[in-house]
């Protein structure tokens, strides 16, 4: 099996989903790879196009196209559908409304008809099955790139990826694409600002549909930015124009409704149990899912999985103020990050833990500014970039270490690539994992020279299976045991 990195979250086909509402008929996924509304159109960052990251934080480029996943020698990709939330746009900002659709134009990517249409349409559910659609039109549609043919599949299964690789040979190639979903507004809730709408019957009859695809989700990520009458949401907008849409519902705990979707989605009746990633949660719905986990599903192995986050160094949701880390100050001290009290639980469920590779995300900004570098040098910038990785890993590692865990096998990367993301820079898209990968290498060695005869024996393994374990190994296994 070819193991360059498994990627836990990301979405290939937001940008290029987004620009086919330019074209009619409109929601196509040409296989003409030159057409920016192909899922395979390949556009990697220029030189102006990083320099504008580097000032405004805007990622126009794309990060997982399947071009660019095959360049990487990729060969599973957990893809997220994503109906993209309406009140992004809702609301004239400064009296005028072609404002904030700018700012989500720049901020994602995608492009002003479908703007248009997210202001215009009624049905996030409809939304998702375009989207699901949209996939669907070139499953296993040859593509030829460097003289490889390549195809991808839609997977619903390990079995399936296993014999998608054993059908893979030097010159054809397939790419197994595992479903999931971000935000449980997509079963058709929270599609006004100020009340409610859902109707409970019409909310789970969705989950049902998406339950007897053919390609059901592994995971649905139940919270997203803005209230969905599920559950309370944590603060994930810092933009002071669009930042105050999200007030509604921001840290509120599990609905009535919210209820009824859990027990849906975890429902097993003909082995079709729908995970739940907690990212994006609120501290309050987290207690309460875990709680729920504790009691009503206590009989079950249910993993926890946290599909593309990053730790917050604090001890828990209620000692949200004590740090036991000397790392404590290289993170991003914000409740949508995890603590390390979740760490363990994870850990405990056999679930798994993605590191988003978004600086807004990934460290603070003291450690975002040490990581700069002010003139070009290649090496320096990925040695510096790749410790905001590792600081995460090793602050993992030590947590579960100290509680008698293997330390190694809960980390992986969801990288969140393609989502409305501020990459770490030098990490612009997919094929760089590659380049910053014997650096991390270097300081898990670093690490085990310095601290290693404090691990507990079973942790002593080497640099290079830690990292291998960290790209590939881990989110494998989970895989295997889950899919």
């Amino acid at each position: 099996m070819r193991n360059s990195y498994i990627d836990l979250h990301c979405h290939p086909s937001l940008k290029p989903y987004g620009k086919s509402f330019k074209y009619k008929p409109q929601k196509q996924n040409p296989l003409n790879s030159g057409r920016k509304n192909s899922v395979w159109h390949y556009s990697p960052p220029n030189l102006l196009e990083r320099q504008v990251n580097r000032l405004l934080t805007l990622t126009k480029f794309t990060q997982t196209d399947l071009t660019a996943l095959s360049k990487a020698d990729c060969n599973v990709v957990v893809i997220s559908l994503y109906p993209f939330e309406k009140h992004f746009l809702k609301e004239k900002m400064l009296g005028f409304k072609f404002i904030p659709d700018v700012l989500v134009n720049l901020a994602a990517g995608i492009s002003q008809k479908r703007i248009d249409n997210l202001r215009n349409h009624n049905s996030y559910f409809q939304d998702l099955k375009d989207e699901y659609n949209y996939y669907l039109q070139l499953y296993n549609m040859a593509q030829i790139i460097d003289g490889v043919t390549y195809t991808y599949r839609l997977v619903n299964s390990y079995t399936d990826i296993q014999n998608n690789i054993n059908d893979s040979t030097s010159d054809r190639k397939i790419i197994s694409l595992v479903n999931t979903i971000e935000g449980a507004h997509a079963f058709e809730t929270g599609l006004e600002k100020d009340k409610d709408t859902a109707i409970e019957a019409n909310v789970l009859n969705n989950i049902n549909t998406i339950k007897n695809w053919n390609h059901k989700p592994l995971f649905v990520t139940l919270a997203h930015h803005f209230y969905n009458e599920i559950c309370g949401h944590a603060r994930s907008i810092g933009i002071g124009l669009i930042k105050k849409q999200q007030n509604r519902g921001l840290n509120s705990d599990i609905t009535d409704l919210g209820y009824k979707v859990i027990d849906k989605l975890l429902d097993n009746s003909d082995n079709k149990r729908i995970l739940i990633d907690v990212k994006h949660m609120s501290t309050a719905s987290r207690k309460t899912y875990y709680h729920l986990l504790d009691t009503k599903y206590a009989n079950e192995n249910i993993p926890i999985i946290v599909s593309h986050g990053a730790v917050n160094g604090k001890r828990s949701i209620v000692e949200w103020n004590i740090s036991d880390s000397k790392l404590s100050k290289e993170f991003n001290d914000t409740d949508i990050n995890f603590y390390d009290s979740e760490i363990l639980r994870i850990a405990k469920s056999t679930g798994i833990f993605g590191l988003q590779l978004d600086e807004r995300r990934i460290g603070s900004k003291r450690a975002i500014r040490s990581s700069r570098i002010y003139w070009p040098n290649k090496k320096r910038r990925y040695k510096n970039k790749s410790e905001l990785i590792w600081n995460q890993i090793q602050h993992i590692a030590e947590i579960l270490d100290e509680n008698g865990f293997f330390c190694w096998e809960t980390v992986a990367i969801g990288s969140d690539f393609d989502g409305i993301v501020n990459p770490i820079k030098g990490l612009w898209t997919c094929e760089n994992i590659a380049t910053i990968k014997p650096y991390l290498v270097e300081k898990a060695q670093e690490y085990l020279n310095e601290h290693g005869e404090n691990l507990k024996e079973q942790n002593q393994i080497s640099a290079q299976e830690i990292i291998d374990r960290v790209l590939f190994i881990n989110a494998n296994e989970f895989l295997k045991r889950n899919f």
